[in-house]
């Protein structure tokens, strides 16, 4: 009796199985779809949604120091810059190596400087506005320790960061941009927005439209302006 009720029982589920693994694909390919028509916003961290670190985190520490600021950002360049942004090396070791080139500066107050030097930039307050239109996605040089904290309250605007210590590639290297390329819709309308020329070609590459962050931050009507013509053709097809 046992064995009769097992075996019925499990006939009769096969059909709910297969229509539940049915109504779970076809979701997916709706929402596919939905992303596929919807514009993809593409955001650079420093200059765009914050400020950069440079130049007035080296001229703090170089201040407090007492050093030559152009030396010490020089030897910053030269030595740390690139394995520092594709995470080959980790925050701590960084605080270490300021260390030794700034002796008078402790890493508490280094990173009071840090903070002083990351502050959300007009754009930011956008985010929950372009959201509703658009996916926005993080395409950044930078450290997550650093930008995750500042990025926490917008968060749920946002569809992938993309950081370069967490990928091992920074821009303009091809590789990183593929990285995020790969997780977009094809044939998707993207837009990227960043403040270097390199960067910025780099993306064209990929068939994504550009803009230049101005330290005005006039790119913002740009975006706009990009978004408007888009959103109006996405709202017709839900008509």
């Amino acid at each position: 009796m046992n064995t009769s009720t097992k075996q019925l029982n499990g006939s009769s589920s096969a059909p709910v199985a297969a229509s539940l693994q049915d109504e779970a694909e076809q979701s997916a390919r709706l929402r596919n779809a939905v992303l596929a028509r919807r514009p993809h916003l593409v955001l650079d961290i420093g200059g765009v949604l914050l400020s950069n670190l440079s130049p007035l985190f080296w001229q703090l520490v170089a201040e407090a120091a007492e050093v030559d600021h152009a030396t010490l950002y020089n030897r910053y360049k030269r030595d740390i810059s690139p394995s520092l942004w594709r995470g080959l090396i980790d925050e701590e070791q960084f605080w270490d190596w300021l260390l030794e080139q700034a002796p008078k500066v402790g890493t508490p107050e280094a990173r009071t400087f840090l903070s002083r030097s990351l502050n959300p930039l007009p754009a930011m307050e956008r985010l929950p506005q372009w959201s509703q239109v658009a996916e926005v996605h993080i395409l950044s040089n930078h450290l997550l320790a650093w930008v995750m904290p500042l990025l926490m309250p917008v968060q749920a605007c946002l569809t992938h960061i993309v950081v370069s210590s967490s990928t091992g590639w920074r821009k303009p290297q091809s590789e990183l941009f593929a990285h995020l390329d790969g997780l977009l819709p094809r044939a998707a309308p993207v837009l990227f927005v960043d403040d270097q020329l390199p960067n910025l070609r780099q993306a064209e590459t990929f068939g994504w439209d550009v803009a230049l962050a101005d330290p005005d931050g006039r790119w913002i009507e740009t975006v706009d302006g990009w978004l408007s013509p888009l959103t109006s053709v996405d709202e017709g097809h839900r008509l």
